[in-house]
């Protein structure tokens, strides 16, 4: 597959991913309301009986679906990831001296193209998902949402060990404000959160699920 054949299909899974990221926002959103039984919570009360203040069937339908969208998207941003690392392994054949000197520059400037087309793929790449937020955190306060996904977190992007990676650039920079990059509903934008201790745990006061 050429280099533009890639980045098309590179393009055509992001839009994909975007969209599916619209849908697990609303359903998040849907879930986690005010009085909601949340992500994870308990269908039933302290007796054991069905809870009467949400519908269940459709609270498990809601569930189901986003643990459907959770594993596209996986497979959606795996894929992305493949494309992306044929792309960068691929290589246009070199141009002469001969055809440089003579004013032919189409293909260095093809090469300088590809490789910004790379590099946007690799900035806008979400790594988690904002899935839980106390009221009153630093997260809540800064301008955090559920269901934002975490592009860039201080110094931390895309990568391994990310959940170490995290709590050490929160704890390195209590008290100092860290610009974050995050998706929300398919559009960048860039927040400042400062970790700080409160009145409850961690220095954020949310949850990040890597994705």
């Amino acid at each position: 597959m050429v280099a533009t054949d890639l980045k098309s299909e590179v393009k055509k899974l992001m839009e994909k991913r975007s969209a599916l990221e619209v849908e697990m926002n609303i359903i998040i959103e849907r879930l986690c309301q005010p009085g909601g039984p949340g992500l994870s919570g308990n269908l039933v009360d302290s007796e054991g009986f069905p809870r009467s203040d949400i519908d269940i069937p459709v609270v498990r339908a809601d569930r189901q679906r986003l643990a459907g969208l959770r594993n596209d998207h996986k497979d959606i941003t795996e894929k992305i990831s493949q494309n992306i690392e044929l792309l960068h392994s691929s290589r246009l054949p070199p141009t002469s001296s001969t055809a440089m000197g003579s004013g032919s520059n189409s293909q260095g400037v093809g090469d300088i193209s590809s490789s910004m087309s790379v590099m946007d793929v690799n900035v806008s790449r979400p790594f988690a998902m904002v899935d839980e937020i106390s009221e009153e955190s630093p997260a809540a306060e800064d301008g955090l949402q559920l269901g934002d996904q975490i592009v860039k977190f201080g110094k931390v992007e895309y990568g391994d060990s990310l959940l170490p990676k995290l709590a050490s650039e929160a704890q390195m920079n209590q008290r100092i404000p860290v610009p974050m990059l995050v998706m929300r509903q398919g559009t960048l934008i860039n927040l400042t959160v400062t970790p700080r201790t409160w009145r409850g745990r961690g220095l954020l006061g949310c949850n990040f699920r890597i994705l």
